[in-house]
């Protein structure tokens, strides 16, 4: 989920179906100045919102081997995209978006390559979706979440001292401040959604 008003920074392979679908959700319909005082007036054309950032790392392969990445901006400067990964220390890449898809790939079978799982249709394999994304943000630490600890804490029998916290993506926003077992992610009871009043 986005706030209304946020246009966040895209980073993406050279998958040019990214584009169409960036442009629809982040796009704008605008009427082109007219270029000649005769004529039909110029038709509207769907442009990208002005704030929207979008860059692509393309990967050339020879024989199955990389052999050049090069980086394209779509939407926006190269000096607004660096600026906004400059903050963190980051670049251009698609390392984490990468990352991701092989944490998908492996605790979702039906979204694997090869494999002889099948999915009965679109609603189940939103379930399984939305359990993979409730696993990985509410039970499962990422190392590079963890905190240090002020103390360290000794652990049972002779190993060493335990010096770091555990961490969650659902921790790090603030929206728990335990990491779950996964017991307590399927007992957990959702609230019933809010439903529209029918006068």
């Amino acid at each position: 989920m986005l706030a209304p008003s946020c246009v966040p920074l895209f980073l993406t392979d050279g998958f040019k179906a990214y584009t169409t679908a960036l442009l629809t959700h982040f796009g704008q319909r605008l009427q082109p100045a007219r270029r000649q005082t005769a004529g039909p007036t110029p038709t509207p054309r769907w442009m990208p919102l002005p704030e929207l950032l979008y860059a692509q790392v393309v990967k050339s392969y020879r024989r199955r081997r990389l052999v050049g990445v090069t980086h394209r901006v779509v939407f926006g400067t190269r000096l607004a995209i660096a600026q906004v990964l400059a903050t963190c220390g980051w670049t251009i890449n698609t390392a984490f978006v990468e990352r991701l898809n092989l944490d998908i790939r492996q605790r979702v079978a039906s979204v694997g390559r090869r494999v002889n799982t099948l999915c009965q249709g679109e609603d189940d394999l939103l379930d399984r979706l939305v359990l993979f994304q409730t696993y990985h943000n509410f039970v499962r630490p990422h190392a590079s979440l963890r905190q240090p600890l002020l103390v360290p804490e000794a652990t049972n029998g002779t190993g060493s001292a335990k010096v770091w916290r555990p961490y969650t993506p659902a921790m790090a926003a603030g929206l728990t401040a335990h990491v779950w077992t996964l017991q307590e992610v399927l007992l957990f009871r959702v609230p019933p959604w809010s439903q529209p009043q029918v006068v």
